[in-house]
């Protein structure tokens, strides 16, 4: 899963928790990646719980992908909406790949 990830998210894979300034959306995905098995994984439900209560587009599109993951695309679909984006066509390790890209790349975010 971490192999097609920017290097400056895979360095940060080694600590034990995402880095606190991380924003909710960024910090689920980190949980996602140390603990892929999917849902009910302990890095699945923990990446629920981070975007579950977060209002905006970023938490809704990652809250999409682990409807996707789980295998819920009823569920996926409303949180796409909400994010205001199409559902995906790809894998799901692709779109993994381009959320962590795409919140990474906003500059907004110190890594480490």
């Amino acid at each position: 899963m971490t192999e097609n990830l920017p290097a400056a998210f895979t360095a940060t894979l080694a600590a034990t928790a995402p880095p606190a300034n991380w924003p909710a959306p960024l910090a689920a995905l980190w949980w996602l990646a140390r603990n892929p098995s999917g849902p009910s994984s302990t890095g699945w439900e923990q990446a629920h719980a981070l975007v579950q209560a977060e209002p905006d587009r970023d938490a809704a599109w990652v809250h999409a992908h682990l409807h996707r993951i789980e295998g819920d695309p009823g569920n996926a679909r409303y949180w796409y909406g909400r994010a205001g984006r199409e559902e995906p066509r790809g894998t799901v390790a692709d779109e993994y790949a381009t959320l962590v890209s795409a919140l990474l790349d906003r500059g907004e975010i110190p890594v480490l």
